[in-house]
Formats: structure tokens, C-alpha cells, sequence
């Protein structure tokens, strides 16, 4: 029996895609890679496969699960079988790098960025960029984790000193980028699903920039069920930048993505910088229920995912 086979780390964000799938009545199966074997010469069974393996796996306790997803994803496509992010969305996944050259490529504008491996490097990569306030992040990140704001290179400096080495980034790389200052205190995320825009979401960055949308990141007292407090994820009714979408569609079509959120920000002047693409991208369900939509987005791709069952 053909089914729809959903590749992934991490059972808590794939609660609300499990319901929509149920609610609609289709087949699926779970693949948790955090460890395994890929069976490389044998046929894998049939059906469709969709890829949601996160750059943020090593947070959770799985540091090779892109690598093993990696690995799976070459014997899939070895086989013929249809998959949605394939191995060319994953390379996005786990690398900012990567992610900027496919969106400078697709003619879109990233903020001005160097990469360094080592203190010194890091040093002379911020002494380059010449300008401050600047931004400091790992290049394989996931949820806005590791990124911090400086007003100086020798506060950075003492900052990366006093990390632990679990707070390294994984691949040993940072990234020392210029900051673009917002318009307002949001960045703006346009959701994909099946390579059709769904929704923007603005998100408030006044706290940080730890902006995962997932129910289950909502932790904290900002979050906690039995407050009031403001959601920081609000849908908005479009993008009115037929040009950026088109950008982003592009991305898409040349890098094997079907499902991806996209965040930019508004500079003071009106330019768009796009800094990030997660193709394991996860919604808020309170910031839907509060635009009454009449589809929420993991309904969306439920449908998505069985129509493409369908045709195979």
C-alpha cells in the first residue's frame, strides 16, 4: 500500500501535520531519523516521501540526523521515488551559505556577510564588514538560536571566549553579517506550501531572535497557556511585492522545495533583505485561529500531500 512517508527529528512539531493527516483520512507513515541504516541497494518502498529534517536537530540530541536524512534522500532519488525537499532543500536547510547564494542568484538582496572558522578569522571577518551594530550567528542554526547582536568587535570576541563547546556551531562556521536595521520591530515570513504562497506572517523581534513558530517551542513565561500575553506571530492578509514572491518561487523550483517559509526585513528606505529559508517549516496554530482562516496551513498540506499520492 502506498503511502505518504514523512522524514523527520522531532516528534513534538509533527503532532499538528499527524492530525491534519488523520483528519482527511490518509495513509502515512513516520520515519524518525535520529539514527538508522539506509538500505542503499534495496527498493524502498512506495509512496510519497516528505522531507522535514531541521538544521536545529544537534539542539534536541541529534547531531547527525541531516547526515543520515542526507543519505536517505540520495536512496530515495536513486530509486525514482517523489519526494518533496529533496537533497537539494535539505544543502539549504542546514547551511545559511547556501541559502544566500540561491537567493542572490534568484536576484534577491541578503544582508552583506562573511563567513570565519577561528578567533582570528572571526576578528578580521568583523573588522572587514566595517560597520556596527552587526549581527553574529552560526551558519547551521535552526530557530534563531545562537544569534546575537554587538555594538563591538571586542564584546563579541569575549562573548564566542566564553561559549562552551556545545554552543559552537556544529560545522565550526560563523557568520559576522551587517544589521539591517527594521522599518519596525517585525521581520515578515512567507509561508509555501506546494510551491504556492499561503500566507505571511509577521513576527515581533523586540525580544529576540528566537522566532520558531511552533506550538511546541512556546515556552517561557511569554508563552505560558494561562497568561494573556500578545502572540508574536501575526498573519497578514499578503506581500505586496509581486517581484519578491516571484524571487522566492524561483528558489524554490531550482532547489527541489515544495514547503518553505521565507523571512525578510524592510530597511527604513523600503529595501527588502531575505536572510533566511527554513524548509522544515513549522506554523502558529494561535495566530491562525486568531485570522479565522478557513484553512490553517498544515490543513494545506495535507491536502498537498495527498493530492501528490494521488498521482503516483
Amino acid at each position: 500500500m502506498k503511502k505518504i512517508h514523512i522524514l523527520h527529528e522531532n516528534p513534538e512539531w509533527l503532532i499538528p501535520l499527524s492530525e491534519a493527516l488523520d483528519e482527511q483520512g490518509l495513509p502515512y507513515q513516520e520515519w524518525l531519523l535520529d539514527e538508522g541504516t539506509v538500505p542503499f541497494h534495496e527498493a524502498p518502498p512506495e509512496g510519497v516521501f516528505y522531507n522535514r529534517m531541521s538544521a536545529s536537530s544537534h539542539t534536541r540530541g541529534h547531531r547527525y540526523a541531516p547526515e543520515l536524512t542526507l543519505a536517505t534522500l540520495h536512496w530515495l532519488e536513486c530509486h525514482g521515488r517523489r519526494i518533496l525537499n529533496d537533497h537539494r532543500a535539505l544543502h539549504l536547510e542546514i547551511s545559511k551559505l547556501a541559502q544566500y547564494h540561491a537567493l542572490e542568484t534568484a536576484g534577491l538582496r541578503t544582508p552583506h556577510t562573511i563567513a570565519a572558522v577561528g578567533r582570528e578569522s572571526l576578528q578580521q571577518a568583523a573588522e572587514s564588514l566595517g560597520r556596527t551594530p552587526f549581527i553574529l550567528k552560526p551558519n547551521r542554526g535552526g530557530k534563531g538560536l545562537g544569534v546575537q547582536l554587538f555594538h563591538s568587535i571586542p564584546a563579541m570576541l569575549d562573548f564566542v571566549e566564553q561559549l562552551p563547546p556545545e554552543e559552537q556551531p556544529i560545522d565550526g562556521t560563523w557568520l559576522v553579517q551587517e544589521y539591517v536595521q527594521p522599518r519596525e520591530p517585525f521581520i515578515t515570513r512567507c509561508e509555501f506550501i506546494g510551491r504556492e504562497f499561503f500566507y505571511a506572517v509577521s513576527v515581533d523581534t523586540s525580544e529576540g531572535f528566537e522566532l520558531c513558530p511552533a506550538d511546541a517551542c512556546e515556552v517561557g513565561g511569554d508563552f505560558c497557556p494561562t497568561t494573556e500575553a500578545p502572540n508574536k506571530f501575526r498573519i497578514l492578509s499578503g506581500v505586496d511585492d509581486p517581484d519578491l514572491l516571484r524571487g522566492y518561487e524561483t528558489v524554490m523550483k531550482d532547489y527541489g522545495i515544495e514547503v518553505a517559509g521565507f523571512e525578510f526585513i524592510r530597511s527604513p528606505n523600503g529595501e527588502l533583505f531575505t536572510y533566511d529559508i527554513n524548509t522544515n517549516t513549522n506554523y502558529n496554530s494561535r495566530a491562525e485561529q486568531e485570522a479565522q482562516l478557513d484553512i490553517t496551513a498544515m490543513q494545506r498540506l495535507a491536502t498537498v500531500l495527498g493530492r501528490e499520492l494521488d498521482r503516483i
